[in-house]
């Protein structure tokens, strides 16, 4: 059984309603998403996409260490904390924890979380290609 639509076939109207046809105002666009930022300002700096990778990865991981909070909400104790978890619970080496830092503290330079002044402390773990005390 085929189904058959005549040309005529219309939606049912009643009679003397005129049609009204409404603009829709405006929207404003929704300013661009955090991870979205950090990507943009990383393109517009002419980083390498492995870079925005890496960043990206670090700054989301951030943000879920610390229950989903949005970065402008956080400061310099919740990236402590953060740092020093890598080190003690993930128990990366230094140049990964720098690398994470420089993720953080590049979504600071975007104005993606609140500049935190003065530096950063965390137990970091020691490198490994320093030369010996004598």
């Amino acid at each position: 059984m085929a189904l058959q639509i005549s040309a005529g076939m219309r939606y049912p109207r009643p009679p003397d309603t005129p049609i009204v046809v409404r603009e829709s105002s405006p929207i404003s666009p929704r300013p661009p998403k955090l991870l979205d930022r950090v990507r943009e300002a990383n393109r517009l700096r002419h980083g390498s996409r492995s870079t925005e990778k890496s960043y990206v990865g670090w700054i989301r991981r951030y943000i879920l260490f610390h229950g989903k909070r949005h970065p402008a909400e956080m400061g310099a104790p919740e990236v402590t904390r953060f740092l020093s978890s890598l080190t003690v619970e993930g128990r990366v080496a230094a140049s990964t924890q720098n690398q994470a830092l420089s993720a953080l503290l590049f979504s600071t330079a975007t104005s993606c979380i609140r500049t935190c002044h003065g530096s950063t402390t965390s137990s970091r773990p020691s490198d490994r290609h320093a030369s010996p005390s004598s």
